[in-house]
C-alpha cells in the first residue's frame, strides 16, 4: 500500500485567516466537489508564500463564495493573499491518476488536469 496523490486544488488564495476559530481550513463547497475532497478529510496544505506545510481537516465554505479560510493554529502560518496548494491522498495497493484543479485569484477553477 502507497499514499498516492488523489487530487489537489492548485494555487488558492487565502482569503482569511482566524485563529480564534475552530481548527481546520474551511473551502468554497464547489471547489471541494471538484476536487473530490469530503467534508472532514485529512488534507496538506502547503503555503507558497513561505514554504509552511501543514496539515488540517476541511469544513465546509458556502458554495460560490471562493472563501478558503485558515482556521485555528494554522491561521499563524498564513496570511490573507497568501497563495496555498490544498492535496488529498489515497491509500491503494495501485497507482492512481490524480486530479488538480486550477483556480485563479477568485478561487474559481478554471482548469482541470489528470496526471
Amino acid at each position: 500500500m502507497r499514499w498516492m496523490l488523489r487530487s489537489k486544488i492548485h494555487r488558492a488564495t487565502v482569503t482569511e485567516t482566524r485563529v480564534d476559530y475552530e481548527g481546520s481550513i474551511t473551502v468554497d463547497t464547489d471547489l471541494l466537489d471538484k476536487a473530490g475532497i469530503w467534508i472532514g478529510e485529512k488534507v496538506s496544505i502547503a503555503n507558497v508564500n513561505n514554504g509552511a506545510r501543514f496539515e488540517t481537516y476541511v469544513f465546509e465554505g458556502e458554495r460560490g463564495t471562493g472563501i478558503v479560510a485558515i482556521n485555528g493554529a494554522a491561521a499563524r502560518l498564513c496570511e490573507k493573499g497568501d497563495k496555498i496548494i490544498i492535496m488529498g491522498y489515497e491509500l491503494t495497493e495501485t497507482p492512481i491518476r490524480s486530479k488538480v484543479i486550477l483556480v485563479n485569484d477568485k478561487n474559481e477553477a478554471v482548469r482541470e488536469l489528470e496526471y
